[in-house]
């Protein structure tokens, strides 16, 4: 016998039992971004190198240690995509989408790929579903995107398990001149620092500030804020945008060592997390990108935009319990079938079904066996009401209903009220 062929570590199935959570997750998410004008775009997988170094940054862990980066066979560097915002500008750039200063609402849905030590909630294949707005500087584009997941996590029941935190980072100048005092502080005690903060300290030093280990942290106490470094256009921003989340009646919490890891991030950030999942707390974030269109070759245009992980909303879903019945059911209807011309009719009549009631879920019995043995597998489905049609109720255009799910009397009907009686007894499932 073949040895068998195990997928890629870190490169799950998805198998039948979970994609009915990650349809609805997706069809909500999908619902709520249209309510508020934003349309589906798509983009390849694969982009230039050169794409994701010159958009997130050469030292970055995602760049030096996590990209899938390889050569092709006309020897040009492509990089499976790490993230989306970097494909989503170039997108945008190529086609035009942003000449002018156009306002764009965007959304997307797909695969990203980065080489980590895979765990739960975090794999080398994960999926994420993106937002991004261009074309808006002022800071009600920032309310609207934090507003429209906090509705969001409503729809999906979640909202009590999340919090938001909130920061500003500031221009790039304002940044820069920040990093410097930082750098400063820290480099007098470097030897306080953990093993990755000192990596940082010559590479990325505001990565440093949200560090995991609990001496660099109380390090960090002492240390210069960022807030006193903050741009007065900033500040006015970051204050209208509060103000805003305040009038809509969102919580938050300022964080003021949240910074994300991207080089391409100014002025607002944004996290949502939860203590639901372990380390893996973060389920959703994002914040402000003014520079980036222009960097990428394009005049320069404001952006904004966050990210959700698919894997950790669905774990996040289920560790509260919220995953609705209705999409895990099984088939409203089995069609139980012996004879030839019991096949042919219940081909026809399944069809009818489907036809007149749109939201029916039907399965039509194949491959033979006994009655008994499709009583069986009609029970096991979960499907409430079994048709049963032999060759006689086939002549005679019956069928007999079987409830297998409540106690009442099987009764034989006309085929052509079969729908009539379906759309009655299972007005729930079908609405």
């Amino acid at each position: 016998m073949a040895k068998k062929i195990q997928s890629i570590r870190g490169m799950n199935d998805l198998l039948p039992s979970e994609s009915a959570l990650w349809q609805y997750l997706e069809q909500t998410v999908a619902n709520v971004l249209g309510r508020y004008g934003y349309q589906e775009i798509r983009f390849p997988i694969v982009e230039q190198t050169e794409l994701f170094k010159r958009s997130i940054g050469e030292v970055t862990d995602i760049v030096e240690k996590e990209m899938y980066t390889f050569a092709d066979r006309n020897d040009e560097s492509i990089t499976l995509r790490p993230e989306g915002t970097a494909c989503c500008v170039r997108a945008c750039l190529q086609h035009g989408l942003l000449d002018n200063q156009q306002v764009q609402r965007l959304w997307y849905a797909g695969p990203m790929f980065r080489y980590e030590k895979p765990q739960k909630g975090r794999l080398r294949q994960f999926h994420q579903i993106g937002v991004e707005s261009f074309g808006m500087a002022s800071a009600d584009i920032d309310a609207e995107m934090i507003i429209l997941t906090a509705r969001l996590w409503q729809q999906l029941g979640v909202s009590d398990a999340l919090t938001l935190e909130l920061n500003s980072i500031g221009s790039l100048e304002a940044r820069a001149a920040y990093k410097e005092a930082l750098v400063a502080y820290l480099s007098a005690r470097v030897d306080q620092l953990d093993e990755d903060s000192v990596k940082r300290l010559g590479t990325n030093p505001l990565r440093i500030l949200d560090s995991k280990s609990a001496s660099t942290q109380a390090l960090l106490n002492d240390a210069p804020s960022l807030t006193d470094y903050l741009d007065e256009q900033s500040k006015q921003d970051f204050a209208e945008l509060t103000g805003l989340l305040d009038a809509a009646g969102i919580s938050y919490r300022i964080n003021p060592r949240l910074v994300r890891g991207l080089d391409y991030y100014n002025k607002t950030v944004f996290e949502w997390v939860t203590d639901k999942l372990g380390a893996q707390g973060t389920v959703c974030a994002g914040g402000r990108y003014d520079g980036l269109v222009e960097q990428l070759g394009g005049k320069p245009v404001p952006g904004i935009g966050f990210a959700m992980g698919v894997e950790r909303l669905c774990l996040l879903s289920e560790a509260t319990d919220n995953i609705p019945t209705s999409i895990t059911a099984g088939p409203d209807v089995y069609v139980v079938v012996a004879g030839d011309k019991a096949k042919l009719a219940a081909v026809a009549l399944a069809e009818q079904l489907r036809s007149e009631l749109p939201n029916l879920k039907l399965i039509t019995h194949c491959g033979g066996g006994s009655f008994k043995s499709q009583f069986k597998k009609a029970d096991k489905s979960g499907a409430a009401i079994a048709l049963v049609l032999g060759d006689d109720e086939a002549e005679q255009g019956l069928v007999n209903i079987k409830w297998l799910r409540a106690e009442k009397e099987q009764q034989t009907l006309a085929q052509s009220a079969v729908s009539a009686l379906l759309s009655s007894e299972l007005a729930a499932e079908l609405s």
